[in-house]
């Protein structure tokens, strides 16, 4: 791969991961559009790394309470809300481990359908729209309960279809329970880590096992293109959340959707 290549495909995961408009559907869009080589499943893991990586460095703070929550949960039997909250993100992680084994079995190659891409940007748009404006603020991460934890994770799992958004679903979801839309977005991105790492360490060793050192270094440098672009990307929508809403990615989706449904269907 040309440095080129994988500095646009690191700036497309590293923004889009976390904007609620799909990464998932512009790494399958992106080879059809410039004409690239489908950069392959190696790479967009790589890609996925930096993602984490950058989740890790702007929520560290958070990450460690958890961790520290969690395991005084475990092994104290001491209760407290960074404990409780990471009981609720390990129970709503669960759906989409189990729907990603489903569709392992069933499409194995994953489904990279820009058809389905297109109807999905328009469908979960609009879903994210009525949430958005319709949902209430009245609630914090803590009052979803497990109940709600658990729809939440339900909701991540529909992410495993290209076009859907897995941190837009995550937050329409949480925004129809009550939280603000900084609350989702927070919830939203504490989710992705166990999501996120879970893939990409078990891509992650096909990628060392596979032995092609030219390979490995195309996906270091994705990797590290990506956490800069993700980590920018993480603080201007958590800045943009406490003064704004998600109508401009609602656009987006809608003209994305149409735009490609329109040029399947009438180009």
């Amino acid at each position: 791969m040309s440095t080129l290549h994988i500095l646009v495909l690191a700036l497309v995961q590293g923004v889009t991961e976390f904007l609620p408009i799909s990464s998932s559907a512009h790494l399958v869009l992106l080879p059809i559009v410039t004409g690239w080589p489908d950069q392959g499943l190696m790479i967009d893991v790589a890609a996925h790394f930096g993602s984490l990586a950058a989740i890790l460095a702007y929520f560290w703070r958070d990450v460690l309470g958890l961790a520290r929550g969690f395991l005084r949960l475990m092994f104290k039997r001491e209760r407290s809300r960074e404990g409780l909250l990471a009981v609720f993100i390990g129970l709503a992680t669960v759906p989409a481990v189990a729907g990603g084994l489903a569709l392992k079995e069933i499409w194995p190659g994953g489904i990279r359908d820009p058809q389905v891409i297109g109807f999905t940007a328009i469908g979960f748009g609009v879903l994210l729209y009525v949430a958005d404006r319709f949902g209430s603020a009245r609630h914090g991460m803590l009052d979803l309960g497990w109940r709600g934890a658990l729809a939440i994770g339900c909701a991540q799992a529909l992410a495993l279809i290209p076009g859907t958004s897995r941190s837009g679903i995550t937050m329409t979801a949480a925004r129809f329970l009550g939280l603000s839309r900084v609350e989702a977005a927070r919830f939203s991105f504490l989710l992705s880590i166990p999501a996120v790492a879970g893939a990409s360490l078990v891509e992650g060793r096909e990628l060392a096992q596979s032995g092609d050192g030219a390979l490995l270094l195309d996906a270091v440098l994705s990797a590290g293109f990506t956490f800069v672009a993700a980590l920018v990307a993480i603080v201007w929508l958590m800045r943009w959340l406490r003064r704004a809403t998600f109508l401009p990615f609602v656009v987006y989706r809608l003209a994305l959707g149409l735009g490609l449904l329109g040029w399947l269907y009438l180009g």
